[in-house]
């Protein structure tokens, strides 16, 4: 798969979506442990504390189309639906793109584990380790990282093996990968990017999956 500065990219999104996802259920977390201490730990007596559980509960998925059929997934986690439906939608259409309905573009990502490892590192090594920690596949980008694609049940033993071999990750998670890519460059680029940024803005979005990929 192409480089479109893919290393960059995903040292950026972790970044802001670590500390955004972890700001979040910190938030949460802190509402439980407040709850319970005013009003016990019964859910069933303690009104706040279940409101707290339930937003812990709360992850929601919606689907739609950036500018020029670009297919985007955004996980929520949220308290109340319909404020963040009216969100998600109102970025999408200012921004270009359109909310659909459930399952309109999930067939286009697949669900895998995935390891990034930093330009430099030994290609055919690695290569040969993923392969017998049970690795799907083995990609070189063009910006020089290495990419492995485990099965999702698999992550933690294919890196677990990776890193007995030697191979420390700089990036892991269990994803959602596009299975093709919607390239973008000039002024298309910056109005795609204009939408993933209103999506990630918002208060309730936690991740977000495209198969846009926006050229510097």
């Amino acid at each position: 798969m192409a480089g479109h500065s893919k290393w960059a990219n995903i040292q950026h999104r972790k970044g802001r979506q670590d500390e955004k996802r972890g700001a979040a259920f910190s938030k949460i977390a802190k509402e439980i442990t407040v709850a319970s201490k005013m009003g016990g730990g019964d859910v069933n007596f303690n009104p706040r504390l279940r409101v707290a559980v339930d937003k812990a509960k709360g992850v929601i998925r919606y689907e739609g189309y950036g500018i020029g059929g670009a297919a985007i997934m955004v996980d929520c986690l949220t308290d109340n639906k319909v404020r963040t439906v009216a969100e998600v939608r109102h970025a999408f259409s200012k921004f270009g793109g359109n909310m659909g309905s459930d399952g309109c573009v999930a067939f286009q990502f697949k669900h895998v584990g995935q390891l990034i490892f930093a330009p430099g590192t030994d290609e055919g090594a690695l290569m040969d380790a993923a392969i017998e920690a049970g690795a799907d596949d083995v990609t070189t980008n063009d910006d020089g990282s290495i990419e492995v694609i485990t099965p999702p049940n698999d992550y933690m033993a294919v890196k677990d093996a990776l890193e007995a071999a030697g191979f420390k990750s700089e990036f892991g998670e269990v994803t959602m990968k596009p299975e093709g890519e919607n390239v973008f460059a000039g002024e298309e680029g910056v109005k795609m990017q204009k939408l993933l940024d209103a999506l990630e803005n918002l208060d309730d979005v936690q991740e977000i999956y495209t198969t846009a990929v926006i050229e510097d």
